[in-house]
C-alpha cells in the first residue's frame, strides 16, 4: 500500500502498487467504521491480497476484501523507518503510471521494505540501493562511467573528485566541468554507487560505506531522483528533518 486518504466521513481512497497491474487506486467504502472487514489491515507499506469490483461508470474500483500477507509493522513503529519508507513509496507513486505493470519495480520495493522491517541492513544503505535500482529500472540511470566531455574513464581520471551535472545526468572530471547545478563526488563514492547499482541484489548490501561516501551518496541521489521525477517530494523534507 503506497497511500491512503480520507474520502468523506467513512471511506478511504487507497493507492496500491501491485505486482501484476502496476499502480491502482481503489475506494474502500465504510473502511473507517467497518470492524469486521478492514479493521487494522489497511496500513501503509503492508503487502495485502485484495479483491475489488468495478465501480459505477468511471468510478474507482471498490475494495471488497483484503487479507494481510506481510504487515511490516516494525516500519510503522519507528519514525525513521517510516520516513524512509514514505520517501520510497512517494517516488514509486509519482513515477509509475496507473495500470502499467512493472514486476521488477514491485520486487525492488518489496525487497527494501522487507529489509527495512527486519533491520537486516542500514537504513541509509537500503535507500541508496533503492534509488540506484529505481533509476536503472526507470531508464534514468546516472552516467558514472566516464567524463561526459573528454570521455576519460572514471578510474583513469587523475583527480580524486568528480563533478556530477544534475541536468545532464552525467559525471565530468574537474577539468571539464563548468557552470552550476553540480554535485561533487569522490571517486571512491562513485565506485561504490556503481557496485550497489549493478551487482546482484542480495549481495549489493554487503558493501560497507565510509561515512563520507554515505553522506555523498545520499546527498547526490536525493537531489538527482527528485530532479528527474520533476517535482519536490514532501516525504523527502520529512526524512531530512528526522535525519537531522
Amino acid at each position: 500500500m503506497l497511500r491512503r486518504i480520507d474520502f468523506g466521513d467513512y471511506d478511504l481512497i487507497i493507492t496500491f502498487f501491485t505486482r501484476d497491474k502496476g499502480k491502482v487506486s481503489v475506494i474502500a467504502k465504510s473502511a473507517k467504521k467497518s470492524i469486521k472487514r478492514f479493521s487494522g489491515i489497511l496500513e501503509r507499506f503492508s503487502v495485502l491480497r485484495i479483491v475489488c469490483t468495478s465501480g459505477r461508470g468511471k468510478g474507482l474500483p471498490v475494495l471488497q476484501e483484503a487479507a494481510m500477507i506481510k504487515p511490516f509493522e516494525h516500519i510503522r513503529t519507528d519514525i525513521k523507518k517510516t520516513a524512509y519508507a514514505s520517501y520510497w513509496a512517494e517516488i514509486v507513486d509519482e513515477w509509475m503510471e496507473k495500470n502499467a505493470s512493472n514486476v521488477q519495480m514491485y520486487h525492488l520495493l518489496e525487497y527494501v521494505l522487507s529489509g527495512l522491517d527486519a533491520g537486516t541492513a542500514s537504513l541509509e544503505a537500503l535507500s541508496i540501493l533503492f534509488q540506484m535500482r529505481f533509476m536503472a529500472l526507470s531508464g534514468l540511470s546516472p552516467n558514472l562511467t566516464c567524463c561526459c566531455i573528454c570521455h576519460t574513464q572514471t578510474e583513469e581520471i587523475k583527480s580524486d573528485t568528480l563533478v556530477f551535472d544534475l541536468r545532464k545526468g552525467r559525471v565530468a572530471c574537474e577539468a571539464c566541468a563548468s557552470g552550476s547545478g553540480h554535485i561533487h563526488l569522490s571517486k571512491g563514492t562513485v565506485k561504490q554507487l556503481q557496485w550497489i547499482g549493478n551487482g546482484d541484489l542480495n549481495k549489493a548490501l554487503r558493501i560497507r560505506f565510509a561515512i563520507q561516501a554515505l553522506k555523498e551518496s545520499l546527498s547526490f541521489l536525493e537531489s538527482f531522483v527528485p530532479y528527474h521525477i520533476g517535482r519536490e517530494l514532501r516525504s523527502l523534507k520529512f526524512l531530512r528533518q528526522i535525519r537531522r
